[in-house]
Order: structure tokens, then sequence, then C-alpha cells
């Protein structure tokens, strides 16, 4: 798009309206310029549209044909452009959205955004008409958080259709939906969601400003705005959640958090986030307590399991061996009769082909990735076995840690740095550098804080009320009051 050289505002010329759009745009392929005649007049007026961003059917029947047409039955002989302006803004057009303008830059975002502008020769303004009409995705299911019960319902690219999903789960005036535009260039729409009566201002206001703070020309994804608002800065544990989910967001805002939702991606992001938020499904809440509550306690597990199992692996095979029962290590030992290589190089060798096969199927067609992570583990897996490069011990260690990372999607990521610096540590000072990679965890976990409110929360500081839904999680008769750590630090 070229450097308008058009005024600020637009004139009462019609040639002059007309060529200022077409320098404002440029050679724009998918501009669409209609010139016609109002009524059996002799007024001119020309529609300006993005071809693909507009309803091409809404334009030709109710733009179009009343303003060539039907408006014949309402005009005078004699109208003035003034009059036949006025007419065709409250009576003629058939839109729920008719605003008026004369700034140009705001003119010729609008119609970016895929409105219509409508230009009359002798009028000084414009009419922008919302006929927004793209193709997108559907409401479905999203993959990233599959329930057995539950709402099937996820977030799509569409920003208001995300908004309206909130909407029909929170039907109060309390819920607040406020806009802002981030990006430069892309000028991309966010909404900030919130239930004033239940989120602290202070908090509201926080996120305003951090959201006001981000600089960057464009924004294509939440990832973005996460990567700007987050407070640990360089930390590998998330705190800012994200979610697919409109039951999972609706549930987190009753809490008393704010929800960002960001134009053109169905993430949506929402804080504060704590840590003991990665070990909670929406699932918990939907189903008898009782279950789930040990299903929870195996998600810490498999937290544990997915961090440090490879690491205790080479600390007691190679430095604690006495922590072993003789028929274990006579067992062990017998597996890693022949092996060439030391338990260190195993392990990380084996921990690589997983992170290169997980790699390859996520990137790969669904049902080709599904058959190469398949396919590839028991064939790799089989054949180093087979071939006498890998013990059978660590291909069931290494399948293990793959199946607990799996339990916890949300931290999967810091899961495996953890993973990988444990087994270097356990390498190098066996039990005691496991010990030392998980203090320093510990302590890192202590001093991070999401939006104020401490990340280790309820657990680190205590409060002993809200860990009714941390480690377990009790009946609903006991959780029907909100939680206290998001409201004592603001």
């Amino acid at each position: 798009m070229k450097k308008s050289s058009a005024s600020n505002s637009i004139t009462s010329s019609y040639a002059q309206n007309i060529q200022n759009i077409r320098d404002e745009f440029g050679n724009f392929s998918d501009l669409i310029i209609r010139e016609f005649k109002i009524g059996s007049s002799n007024i001119r007026a020309f529609l300006v549209m993005i071809d693909g961003l507009v309803d091409k059917v809404v334009i030709n029947e109710h733009i179009l044909k009343p303003l060539m047409r039907d408006i014949s039955i309402y005009k005078k002989d004699q109208s003035t452009c003034e009059e036949v302006y006025t007419l065709i803004k409250e009576n003629i057009l058939y839109s729920h959205c008719i605003t008026e303008e004369k700034d140009w830059a705001k003119i010729v975002h609008c119609i970016l955004c895929g409105d219509v502008a409508l230009f009359i020769d002798g009028i000084d303004r414009c009419l922008l008409i919302s006929v927004r009409g793209w193709e997108s995705r559907g409401i479905e299911e999203p993959n990233t958080e599959v329930v057995v019960r539950g709402p099937r319902e996820g977030f799509t690219e569409n920003l208001r259709t995300n908004t309206a999903l909130i909407r029909r789960k929170i039907r109060d005036p309390k819920l607040k939906i406020e806009s802002i535009k981030i990006g430069k260039i892309s000028k991309t729409d966010i909404a900030i969601c919130y239930i004033e009566s239940i989120a602290k201002k202070e908090l509201v206001d926080e996120v305003k400003r951090r959201l006001e703070k981000i600089d960057m020309e464009y924004i294509l994804e939440s990832g973005y705005i996460e990567s700007f608002i987050e407070d640990g800065k360089y930390s590998i544990f998330p705190t800012v959640g994200n979610s697919e989910k409109p039951d999972v967001v609706v549930g987190k805002l009753m809490e008393g958090r704010v929800a960002i939702l960001v134009d053109g991606t169905p993430f949506a992001l929402t804080v504060p986030y704590l840590f003991v938020e990665a070990f909670q499904t929406s699932e918990d809440y939907y189903s008898r307590p009782y279950y789930y509550s040990i299903v929870r306690l195996l998600r810490y597990f498999s937290f544990f399991v997915a961090t440090t199992l490879p690491a205790l692996y080479i600390a007691v095979t190679t430095f604690h061996q006495e922590l072993l029962p003789t028929s274990l290590l006579i067992s062990i030992a017998s597996a890693q009769a022949g092996i060439p290589f030391p338990s260190f190089a195993e392990t990380l060798t084996m921990l690589v082909i997983y992170e290169i096969l997980k790699e390859a199927g996520v990137r790969l067609p669904r049902p080709v990735g599904q058959a190469i992570s398949i396919v590839g583990a028991l064939v790799i897996g089989e054949a180093a076995v087979s071939a006498g490069l890998i013990g059978a011990p660590m291909v069931v260690t290494v399948a293990f840690t793959a199946i607990s990372t799996f339990m916890i999607p949300a931290i999967s990521d810091a899961a495996t740095i953890i993973r990988f610096a444990c087994v270097f540590m356990s390498a190098i000072c066996g039990l005691y550098g496991i010990m030392l990679i998980l203090i320093l965890m510990l302590i890192h976990l202590c001093s991070l804080k999401s939006f104020r409110v401490n990340y280790l929360a309820p657990i680190a500081p205590m409060v002993v009320y809200d860990l009714k839904d941390v480690f377990v999680r009790l009946p609903w008769r006991i959780l029907k009051k909100r939680p206290i750590i998001l409201n004592k630090n603001f």
C-alpha cells in the first residue's frame, strides 16, 4: 500500500475522493471500486471494498439493489445530495452496523478489516457498512484438549466467534470484553475479558498496562502476546496459561482471572497462571471427584518420573548399585552385558531419538506422523536391542518416561529440559547431581510470580483453604467458594 498523499479528511469532490482511494491503496489486485448512480438521479456514488473480506451477496442484495433501484420510491425528484445522503443512512441501507466517518486513516483501516465504504458525490463524509464475510473454520473439538466428558466445542480463529462462545456461558452484563489493537502494521484485534464483580481492578489494570507497552509491527498469534506480558522472561515454566476450550476459560474467569483473546488464533491466554494448574484438567470437574483425585496424584507422580527417571537409572547403575536388590541388579547387569556404551551415552542416545520421533510425528500429516511415531519406536527400539547397542532396561525406562510426559502436556517443555539437566548431572555426581537440579528447580519455582501471585501458591506460601483443589479434587459442595490466592496480592 502506498503512502497516502490525501489530506486527513475526505472532500466533497467525487473525482478527488476516488483518486485519493487509488493513491492510498496503490496497486491492490483485490481492491474493488464499484461506481454507480443513485436511483434515477444523476448523483454519482462508489463503493470501496476488498475482495475476499466481504459478503458479496449482502452487498448486491442489501446495498447496491436498494441504492440503484429501491431508493426511487422514497426520493423526491429534486432532492439535494445532502437529502439523499440522509435518506440512505436512515431508511435505505439494510445493515445492522453503519457508521459515519471523515478521517482517511480510519476509513482505510475499516476497509482493510472487511467493511464497505460508500462515497457520494457532494458529501464530505462516507458511510462505513459492516458486511464482513470471509471464510473461516467452524467450531470443532480441539485436538490439544480432548475430553471424555464435557463440552466438545473449541475456539476458532475468528475473534467475534470466540467472544460469543464466552458470552453464551456467562449471561451477565458484568462480563466485560474490552478491545484494543496491537501491531503497528497488522493492527491485530485483542479482546480483554474479565468479570467486573470478581476480577480485581488492579489485576485488570496491570494486564492493560503490559499490553499497551507491547511495541511490535505485527501480532500473528497469542504466543507473541505471551512473551511480552509474562513475568518469568527467562524461565522454562509458563507463567501465562493458554487454552482452546471456552469452558476452561470461563472457569478461570469465574475464579477472578483475566482472559486475553487474539484475532487469528484459537488459543486464549489466561492470567495469573499457577504451577498447580498444569496438573488440572476440565474433566476433573465434570465427573465424580474420587477417581479423578487419584488421576491428579498420578499426574504429579508422572512429572517426577518424566524429569528424573532416566537420570535415576544412570545414577543407580553407575554410582549407587548398592541401592538395588541383588536380583534386580543381576537382571540389569545381564541385560547390559555386551553393551559397548556407558549408561550415560545409552540414555542420551535414546532420549535424543525419542525427541526426534516425537517432533517428526507432530510435523508430518497426522496419518503419516502416527505411523512414523509407532513404527519408528518399535523398529528402532527392537533393532537396537537385537544389535546389542542398547539394553532392554534402557528402552523400558525411556518409554515409561515418554508416556509420563504425555500426562502433563502443559509443562512438557519444562519437563524435557529438566530431564536433560538431570541426566547430565547424574552422570557427573549421581544422586547428588539429581538432588542439586531439583533443589535449584524448587528455588526457581518459589521465586516466580505470575501477575503478583506466587507461582507455587497455594503450596508455597501455604494457603490451607485453597489446598482443597491442589493434590485432590474435593466435591463441589466444598469447592463452591472461590480461591483466595488470586485476591490477596492485589
